[in-house]
């Protein structure tokens, strides 16, 4: 059965945005999105999903709707593509996004590492966060300033996905590291990626939902939690989350849309959080906060 691929010919900065509402809609299905530049020098890019032929017609009416508010006057064009590998396809528009001294990227762009970079090599697949969204890259960035300024000896990755950000604290500090997921494949995917990142060991992956898990027992309370959700669990687990931070810990929380952070900030500082900052990136944000004065 033929392929089809659906996108939007615009700017590089309307692209990424797009991209942002595709892989917030379509994200836990199986389909590849990516952002394509045709034109460096006109800026002219194309936001892509891929599909199969039988699924145009579920598909292509909830692109509609997405773009319908912010992207009115975008033209949806259609491209047959026989035969394709969709993987590959997206891969070809995924270049290496840099989040401070991160460096994450795909297999097939090992040759644009340098020395200084702390690479984390991950490719598009099954399972969330391949540092090119907004709000994986944000929490990389916080990642990194935590590190540098805070004790941290032990850490939770609540919502793994790819295992990206757990390989990421992994990579800076010795310390052990819980990362859950409610998703097995989730789990399985990023038990590989750790491998290929030369981590074999000092995470401890777990499938879990929520906080149901003697694991968190046996691991917390934890110096560092990162959770890249969505912005409703976040203020639902908000009472569970911070009895599991040890004293004077830090939380890394994303998947929170610009218009949503007041709520999530209103949920933990009502918990004895402190809002440390908060960090912008394609109109999701990053916010961290410290227990106690910051």
């Amino acid at each position: 059965m033929s392929e089809i691929r659906l996108y939007v010919t615009t700017t590089e900065k309307n692209a990424n945005r797009i991209l942002d509402l595709m892989s917030f809609a379509f994200g836990e299905e199986d389909y590849a999105i990516a952002t394509t530049e045709v034109d460096e020098k006109a800026d002219i890019w194309e936001a892509s999903i891929y599909l199969m032929a039988d699924q145009e017609d579920e598909v292509l009416p909830r692109v509609q709707a997405l773009l319908a508010e912010e992207f009115a006057d975008a033209t949806i064009e259609r491209e047959v593509i026989p035969d394709i590998d969709w993987i590959a396809k997206s891969l070809e528009g995924l270049k290496p996004v840099r989040a401070g001294r991160f460096l994450v990227h795909g297999s097939h762009d090992r040759d644009k590492v340098q020395a200084h970079d702390v690479a984390i090599e991950i490719d598009a697949g099954q399972a969330f966060g391949t540092g090119h969204h907004g709000t994986t890259a944000g929490c990389l960035e916080v990642i990194e300033q935590v590190v540098r300024s805070r004790k941290v000896r032990n850490a939770l990755d609540l919502g793994t996905g790819s295992g990206v950000l757990a390989i990421a604290v992994r990579k800076l500090l010795p310390v052990p590291v819980l990362a859950t997921d409610i998703d097995p494949i989730a789990v399985r995917v990023a038990k590989e990626n750790a491998r290929r990142n030369q981590i074999v060991e000092g995470i401890d992956f777990r499938t879990a939902p929520g906080f149901h898990s003697t694991a968190f027992r046996e691991h917390g309370p934890f110096d560092l939690v990162i959770a890249n959700i969505l912005a409703r669990p976040l203020i639902k687990m908000a009472p569970q989350l911070v009895t599991h931070l040890a004293p004077g810990g830090s939380v890394i929380l994303s998947g929170i849309l610009a218009e949503q952070r007041w709520k999530v900030i209103a949920a933990y500082s009502g918990r004895g959080m402190s809002h440390v900052k908060t960090i912008w990136r394609n109109g999701w944000v990053t916010i961290h906060f410290t227990q106690g004065k910051g």
